[in-house]
């Protein structure tokens, strides 16, 4: 198993959306008893905005991109801008295959400057997820500046909705992982 991987889509470091994302990684990952990582879109590289296919990119990048496929289950996060996702966010999942994400435990997060943009993940990211036909949690995490204290997921709602989202997505790939069918070769041994 490959455990709960984050993908930040964020360009910027230090990155409040990383932060959302690695704290919702960690508290999924803490009660799925699943291994975790993090994969940031700085991480896909300067030739990943011009690469028209997954075979374009660089051996590094495709990793990258290939450990997000192969995750048990994934938590997105988006900085918003305008109102939505960047575009560079966008373009990764533009490359990806539909079936790649089918049924795959989700849990979308999304950072902003004021709550005016808590939306994004229900008119943005949402319906993005359900053209993959990904199995997205009920609970998606929005966090506004005024969220967070000294870099870190701070205020009161903002925890709780992490834990409820946590415990949905960490139910959700335990799930999936009891409907898997078992690993043939270890049936072999």
């Amino acid at each position: 198993m490959t455990g709960i991987i984050g993908f930040a889509g964020s360009l910027n470091a230090p990155s409040r959306t990383r932060t959302l994302v690695e704290t919702a990684v960690q508290r999924s990952a803490a009660l799925s008893e699943r291994a975790s990582a993090i994969v940031d879109l700085a991480d896909l590289g300067q030739g990943f905005g011009t690469a028209r296919k997954l075979s374009d990119l660089t051996p590094q990048a495709r990793q990258s991109v290939d450990r997000l496929i192969a995750a048990d289950a994934l938590v997105i996060g988006s900085p918003v801008y305008k109102g939505s996702y960047t575009g560079l966010f966008k373009h990764l999942f533009d490359m990806i295959e539909p079936e790649a994400l089918k049924g795959k435990p989700v849990l979308l997060t999304a950072t902003g400057g004021g709550h005016r943009h808590a939306l994004v993940i229900e008119h943005q990211l949402r319906p993005l997820f359900g053209f993959f036909e990904a199995a997205v949690v009920a609970t998606g995490v929005y966090a506004a500046a005024e969220d967070f204290a000294d870099g870190q997921p701070a205020s009161a709602a903002l925890l709780s909705r992490l834990d409820d989202a946590a415990a949905q997505l960490a139910s959700a790939v335990n799930e999936a992982g009891r409907r898997r069918p078992p690993d043939l070769a270890a049936s072999a041994a």
